[in-house]
């Protein structure tokens, strides 16, 4: 790999590198970007030991949403690889009864072969609800979600079904760490991620303002600043 630190980037539910892409050109002076493909696998253990057969002995984390999860798992399976870590829209509880009749519903609509539905049910817990109109940004969500593909999104709820809590690993986390969430984020929103920063010896906490779920994409700029800030420091 590059002589530069590995940045390793772990993508949330139904996405794919693209999730990522105004990262990577961004952050590519810094750092040399992978991207992770966690369609593969149907547990969050699962997932995070195939990114860890794939990277170097160390290597800086970012993990968006269901990448968060997978993220926390790589901390808690390998701390000594990761030099720093980087937490968006994400948290680190299980879900609510709520939230796994939620992914249950979702998981039989893709059952009943509506697995195009799933992304428009979803759209608007993804992203601020004043940008549901814009184009340029539901044809990136829309793409991902077919490249993923029913199989896959199958696999990713599974595996976010049956994950653990993992507030009890927060206060051992040492590396610099940084937590960002969207002011509106429907999914996971601002109490998530304050309990997250909270539970992190010195972790920084950066809100995103008119921004929803998918940070990345919905604001670019501020998400890199952020991260240059987190991985400069």
């Amino acid at each position: 790999m590059s002589e530069k630190p590995v940045l390793a980037l772990l993508p949330g539910l139904l996405c794919d590198a693209s999730l990522w892409r105004p990262q990577v050109g961004a952050l590519a002076d810094l750092v040399a970007p992978w991207v992770a493909d966690l369609t593969r696998d149907d547990s969050i253990a699962a997932m995070a030991e195939r990114c860890l057969d794939q990277l170097p002995p160390r290597f800086a984390l970012a993990g968006l949403s269901m990448g968060g999860y997978v993220a926390l798992e790589i901390l808690r399976a390998a701390p000594e690889r990761v030099t720093r870590l980087a937490l968006l829209a994400t948290r680190a509880t299980a879900d609510t009864p709520e939230d796994r009749q939620r992914r249950s519903d979702l998981l039989a609509l893709a059952d009943r072969g509506q697995f195009k539905g799933v992304t428009r049910q979803l759209l608007p817990r993804l992203i601020h609800p004043e940008r549901l109109e814009e184009e340029a940004l539901t044809s990136v969500i829309f793409a991902m979600a077919e490249s993923v593909g029913r199989a896959g999104f199958v696999r990713q709820q599974t595996a976010i079904l049956d994950r653990a809590d993992m507030r009890s690993l927060l206060p051992a986390i040492r590396c610099p760490t940084l937590v960002v969430v969207g002011r509106q984020d429907a999914l996971t929103p601002p109490a998530m991620a304050m309990e997250l920063a909270a539970g992190i010896p010195e972790a920084r906490l950066e809100m995103l303002d008119t921004c929803g779920h998918l940070v990345t994409l919905e604001r670019p700029a501020e998400t890199n600043a952020a991260l240059r800030r987190w991985l400069t420091s």
